[in-house]
Formats: C-alpha cells, structure tokens, sequence
C-alpha cells in the first residue's frame, strides 16, 4: 500500500457557542479539503464550542450540545480524515478532546494532558489532565470508542497526537508513545503575541525531528472571544523541516493548507507561503483583524473615536482606517460588507472609512490649535466623518455647582486633579450620544504605560466598548506612528509625530507634558517590564536602573511607578476590554491581576 498522503489543516475564525457559525466554517473547511484530495484534516482546538467559552465549560449541557454537534459533522467526513475539537465530561470531569473521523466514522478520542496555565491561560479552571498512556473505553450512542492517550492507524499511517500545550514542555506527551508514530496532529489555539510564530515555528520543526515524524500544527483564527487574538498558523514539518506554513492574520472565515507527504521516503514538496516577523507589520495586521471581528460579532454599525490630535488617538484612528483598507484588499467589497453584515456606499476602501469611523475633537479652553489641526488633518486624510466642538460649558457648569455648594473657588494650587478630570470626564457623555446615535463601538484610547500608573481619567478618555491599544505601550506606539507615516503611508500623521504627548488639560501656561507629570516613557517602559513581566522588587529595579540612570533619580521614579501602580488597580479593573499583543498585559481579566487593596510596596520602598 502506498502511504503518499495529502496532510491538510484549516484554521477557522470562531465565535464561543456560535454554533451554526462555528459549523458553517467546520463544513466549508472539509469541503474545501475533498476538493483538494486531502486525506487527513486536521482542525483547530475545541473549534466546535470555541476556545473562549470561559466557565460555560463547567456547564451541564455545553459538552452535551458540542456531541450532538458532532453528530452533525460526522456525515460530512465521507472518503477523508478528519480531526474536530470539543469538550467531553466523563467520570465528574470535562476534558479538552480532539475526535478523530474517518470516512463517517468516530476512530477515537485523544485528551490533552497538559494544561496551558500562565499569562492568559486557566484552562485548569475547567479542564482536567488526561494521565500519560492511560486509554479508557468512551461510550457514545450505541457505540465505544477509545479515549485518552490514542494512537490510531489510517491507510497504513501511524497517527498520534498533542493539543496546544502538549508540545511546549519537555516532557511532552507524545515521548510517551510506546510504539514510533508516522505523524503528529496538533489541534491548537495558541494565542498571538508578538515574535510568537518564529517561536512555533521552531518548536514545530524541533518537535517533528526530535520525534522523527511529520507534524502538523493548527491554530485558530482572528478575534475569537474578545480579548485574544490568533493568527491562523497553519505549520507542517517532516523531521526537522518545514516543508509547509500558510500566510498569518488573515480576514477569511478559513484558510487551508496542504501538502503531499511520501511517508516511506525522505523527499517532500515544500508549500511555504510569505510571512512576517516585523512587529509593526504583525501589530497592525493582528488590530485591525481584532477590531473587524470585534465590530462584526458585537454587531455594531462603526467605530467612535473622540479624536484629539494626540498620539494614542490617532493610533486607534490610523487602525481603523486599516481595517478598511486590509479587509477590502483582502476579501473585497461584496465579502466585507457580508462579514459587516451591512451595505457601504462607494467602490473605494477610502469611502467606507467614512461610514465606518466618525472621529470627534472636543476642546477646551486649554487645547491648543496644533492638536486641533493635527486632529482634522488625519481625519480628513483618513476619510473619517469629523467634528469638533467645545466642552467649556459643560466643564464650567460642573465647576460652579461644585464651588457653590462648597462655598469657595476651586484653583489649579490647591485643586489640580479635580479640575484636570471634568475636563476629560465632561467629553464622555456627549462622544457615549455620537455612538449610541448609530449603535457603534466608542473606543477608548488609553494605552498600558497609563494604565500602569493610572494616568487616565475614570470615565473620561477611559470610556469606551473596547480598548484597542490598552496592551501596548506609549513608546511602542509613538514608534508605530512613525511607522504607519513612512512605511503605510499615512501622510496625515505627519502632525502627530511632530507634537510631544500632552494630556491638554492644565492652562497653556503650564506647559503640561505627559513626561514631565510622569517620568520619561523609556524608563516607565523598563520598570513595567522588571515589575510586571520579570516580577522583580523595587530594590532590584532600582539597582538596574542605576546602572544607567543617576541614582536618586531612579529612585524617585521606581517610588512613584510603585506607589501610582498600586493606587490605580480599580481602574485596571474598570478599562474596557483590551487586545493582548505582547509578552505581558495588565488587563487583570487576563493576564496579571493584582489586589485592589494592599500594603501598596511601603516597606520596600523604605528600604530604598
């Protein structure tokens, strides 16, 4: 027999129990596959349910239904091989199970055995670890079928496999195999952050050498529940090689990819299609994929923007335009529109940005003309619908029943804060009316640099559905901008990289910058990442900062960044939700949380 093979996988953009969704991408996948003459497919983790579905999976009838789902699928297998992930509860415990289908017939059942628990990940919130080499008998309608640590033979092909976190640690699953297998099927969901896939793509080629196997990796795609993001890598490797990888980021429902494998020789055709591994180029492809799937699945009609000429705005308002711009090209007008679920005017992705983003500049008595018109130059440039109008009536009004009621005048000595936050807080109400008007996303524009140290206003530029670059940080982003004038071409930035970031809320003659309130963002930037990601002490950052810094000055900003860290997690608490692009976020709803209340560093900041 020969054992020449077409080994497929489909990533697929999922939506948790949206269950004719979800089926709808699992059937076009498998049709799409026997139209290629793939023999073995293999599909992403849990991409029945959805990865995301959270503590719906301790649910009673969320793995009941996604069996019955199965049921569904299983007609559709005729003459190929298919694999499709799903949650099963058996004896008291649900586990995270990918189901192999052969030619209309269930095969078996493999359990994932290591559960992916740091950074984002709690899947042993819901699942349990399915014990090495332990195989059960599952009984599913009439019939049993083998569950747990599987092997399974398909036209003389030896098949094994691992879910995701399966093949991260040493001693991964798959080593305890007690004969060799032909190849590796890795259902995965494996969330985007940046430089990510050169990592898998070396573990995958590792993985296939150290085993001497073929393996096919699979991951999800786009937006899937809100928070994270996956890319749709589609990686095959044949003993050490990379003989297949798909293009990332993509605004499709589904992409697939295939290559022929001889199993009895050496020799392999090679599919590999282009990839990326600049971060600017990952970044603006992984938000504007974020925000189309977040805008389409929310059912919203557009984006708000309260639009002020600033850096972290015209970020968001840059990103936007991409998704236009990206989808369009991409999927074309008549796929965009039926993704977005409605029409657009016009035959110029430019056109539609102006259906799609309606910006706003809300000023103050203290807003400068130059962030006036650095705010409706990128709008107009963009295409986006603008505004501008003035808050001074709402602030003023604010401020005199305050300063009634307390019988005395408030000043900018003795009452700063208070008077910095009307401001910020009276342009929410009024951008909240522009998005309701249209059932659209306001987006808020605070960015992780503020919300390590709460340098944003509750309620004011805070507000918003969703948070688009509350994981990066402001040093990343005034970089990105630069990157988006010269390399994208978005020659309306041009006035936005000129000014220096500014919260324009004190007089002109305080000359207010974000540096100056703060500390300069490189070291803001350094601190986080000792702090949050590496979990070091403020006596061990100090003395790395010293290294380069004067030595009281780092003291004075380890102090204030620990000091402003722990005052403000009730506000991390509160920010709308946010992409996860990096190594680390401080979202506390996914990847570090923190108490509320605590002791607030003060011994250790004594010990400075």
């Amino acid at each position: 027999m020969s054992r020449k093979l077409k080994i497929g996988g489909a990533c697929v953009n999922q939506t948790p129990i949206d269950w004719k969704g979800n089926l709808a991408n699992i059937k076009a996948a498998i049709d799409q596959a026997k139209e290629e003459k793939v023999d073995i497919l293999c599909l992403p983790e849990l991409c029945i349910t959805g990865y995301g579905c959270e503590d719906l999976f301790l649910s009673d009838w969320l793995p009941s239904k996604a069996l019955e789902k199965l049921e569904e699928i299983i007609p559709w297998t005729d003459k190929i091989a298919v694999t499709v992930g799903l949650p099963i509860h058996l004896d008291d415990a649900i586990y995270n199970t990918t189901c192999f289908i052969s030619d209309l017939e269930i095969k078996g059942f493999y359990a994932k055995q290591k559960l992916a628990n740091d950074g984002v990940h709690y899947e042993p919130r819901w699942f349990k670890e399915w014990k090495s080499r332990e195989i059960v008998d599952f009984s599913y309608g009439e019939n049993t079928y083998p569950f747990g640590h599987i092997t399974l033979n398909h036209k003389g092909v030896s098949i094994g496999f691992e879910i995701c976190e399966d093949a991260w640690p040493e001693d991964r699953p798959a080593l305890d195999y007690t004969t060799k297998v032909d190849l590796i099927l890795n259902p995965s969901a494996s969330h985007f952050a940046f430089k990510k896939a050169k990592f898998r793509e070396d573990l995958v080629c590792k993985g296939s050498q150290l085993l001497d196997c073929v393996y096919v990796y699979v991951n999800l795609l786009g937006n899937e529940a809100g928070r994270l993001i996956y890319d749709g890598d589609i990686l095959i490797a044949d003993r050490g090689k990379l003989i297949g990888r798909n293009e990332r980021l993509s605004f499709q429902n589904l992409k697939l990819l295939s290559v022929t494998v001889d199993f009895d020789s050496k020799g392999t055709e090679e599919l590999l299609r282009p990839n990326f591994q600049d971060q600017n180029a990952e970044f603006t492809k992984a938000a504007a994929l974020a925000l189309f799937d977040y805008l389409r699945k929310s059912r919203s009609k557009g984006f708000v923007l309260s639009l002020s000429g600033g850096a972290d705005s015209s970020t968001i308002a840059t990103l936007v335009s991409e998704v236009v711009r990206l989808g369009v090209e991409e999927l074309g007008k008549q796929a965009f529109e039926k993704k977005l679920g409605f029409s657009l005017e016009g035959s110029e992705w430019q056109e539609f940005v102006n259906q799609l983003l309606t910006a706003a500049y809300q000023g103050t008595k203290n807003s400068s003309k130059e962030t006036f018109d650095s705010a409706k130059k990128l709008a107009l440039s963009l295409g986006a619908k603008f505004y501008s109008w003035e808050i001074d009536e709402q602030v003023d009004a604010a401020r005199e029943i305050i300063e009634r009621e307390i019988g005395r005048e408030l000043t900018w000595e003795n009452d700063d804060i208070t008077l910095q936050n009307i401001q910020a807080r009276s342009r929410s109400p009024i951008i909240w009316m522009l998005a309701n008007l249209d059932n659209a996303l306001l987006l808020a524009t605070s960015n992780r640099s503020e919300g390590d140290v709460g340098y944003a206003t509750m309620d004011g530029d805070t507000s918003g559905s969703i948070s688009p670059i509350a994981g990066v940080s402001k040093t990343f982003i005034l970089q990105w901008l630069k990157y988006a004038e010269k390399e994208l071409g978005y020659s309306g930035l041009e006035d936005v990289n000129r000014l220096s970031p500014t919260a324009e809320l004190r007089p002109e003659d305080h000359h207010q910058t974000d540096e100056e309130d703060l500390m300069p963002y490189e070291v803001l930037k350094q601190i986080e990442l000792e702090a949050i990601l590496n979990g070091k002490s403020p006596a061990a950052i100090h003395k790395l900062l010293s290294e380069v810094y004067d030595a009281a000055e780092s003291k004075m900003w380890v102090t204030k960044f620990f000091q402003l860290w722990t005052r403000n997690q009730w506000k991390r608490e509160r920010l709308a939700p946010s992409f996860h692009f990096d190594d680390f976020n401080i979202d506390p709803r996914s990847w570090y949380r923190f108490p509320i209340l605590s002791g607030g560093y003060r011994e250790e900041l004594e010990d400075l």
